[in-house]
């Protein structure tokens, strides 16, 4: 079995099955990526077969291909778009493992850990201004637009997030800036991309359902993290608690409290490194006071949302395929 065979994430069945439809053009995408970022300079080339290694869902790519096969005359240059959406997620997740100094990503070291917190910022500048090339590279204004301005909000989030100093003080409507602004934003521009390829005339419709679906994914992202354990989700299981995040299902449990289990989160969030005992009490405290309810409730309502968005398109496979993503979205494992 080769290193990159290895180092790849499952995917889920019915993921797989999504991707059936775009396959051949889904497994020319990691081609186009590295067509765009490959270089000779000997330290980004490490980092690029380091990152290359660690390929992950391509859904980002997956939804845009989607979007533009709805009317079946997609009109060629969608690979090279669906590559620009997953190396903008890529540096996001680079620059976000560097921010959070964390070691692994998918069960497997991350940029900073491999080399240097300060080789990881830049790479993910770097791919960043080669995703940027790409798209003038092309030549059309609308899909540039698309992305830039999700890249914008992906980095305007981040700052938000790290400008709020008293964390628990986070609350549900931050946390929807927030998870639009750094999730809900690129799967939004992706949708749209993917239309403007073969289907314009839904432009509008594939970007509310890839904005919708971007917060029912995040919000089950969110959720992962107080119901799966490490071997599932390639992380471990509380680690948003154990970085002093805060997330839906922790802020919908802190009003249903009592005293004393609010004095037992605030011990977790002033201890600088809690222990696996202090994280699993305060995961039994947020589900015991139905914070994990009411996040399952509210990403349902999203994926709801994104599913009547697609009302407009004509059915077909490809929009069964757009429906589908919504299901894996919401019940997914990992």
């Amino acid at each position: 079995m080769t290193l990159e065979a290895r180092l790849t994430v499952p995917v889920a069945p019915a993921l797989l099955e999504i991707q059936d439809p775009i396959r051949k053009k889904l497994d020319r995408v990691p081609d186009e990526i590295w067509r765009i970022v490959k270089a000779d300079d000997l330290i980004i080339a490490a980092a690029n077969a380091h990152l290359r290694g660690m390929k992950g869902k391509m859904f980002r790519p997956t939804l845009l291909l989607l979007a533009s096969e709805l009317e079946g005359n997609a009109d060629g240059r969608e690979t090279a778009f669906a590559a620009v959406s997953e190396l903008v997620h890529l540096a996001s997740v680079v620059h976000d493992d560097s921010v959070d100094h964390s070691n692994v990503r998918r069960g497997q070291p991350t940029i900073n850990a491999m080399f240097s917190h300060q080789i990881a910022v830049i790479m993910g500048d770097y791919l960043y201004s080669k995703a940027l090339a790409e798209l003038v590279r092309l030549g059309d204004l609308e899909p540039l637009r698309a992305f830039t301005a999700a890249s914008n909000d992906m980095t305007l989030g981040e700052m938000r997030q790290l400008a709020s100093y008293d964390a628990l003080s986070f609350n549900e409507s931050d946390y929807w800036q927030l998870i639009h602004a750094k999730t809900a934003s690129l799967l939004g521009a992706a949708c749209e991309v993917g239309a403007l390829c073969g289907a314009p005339a839904y432009r509008a419709a594939m970007r509310r359902y890839g904005d919708q679906l971007g917060m029912a994914f995040q919000v089950a992202d969110d959720l992962l993290d107080y119901t799966e354990v490490e071997s599932v989700t390639g992380k471990p299981s509380g680690n948003d608690l154990r970085e002093h995040k805060v997330t839906l299902p922790l802020i919908a449990a802190l009003p249903q409290m009592s005293a004393a289990q609010r004095g037992r989160v605030d011990s977790l969030f002033a201890t600088k490194l809690p222990d696996e005992a202090d994280i699993a009490d305060v995961v039994a405290i947020v589900t015991e006071c139905g914070g994990i309810d009411y996040a399952r409730t509210k990403g349902q309502q999203f994926a709801e949302e994104a599913e009547a968005a697609l009302a407009p398109l004509p059915q077909s496979l490809t929009r069964q395929c757009l429906s589908d993503a919504l299901t894996y979205v919401v019940e997914r494992r990992s």
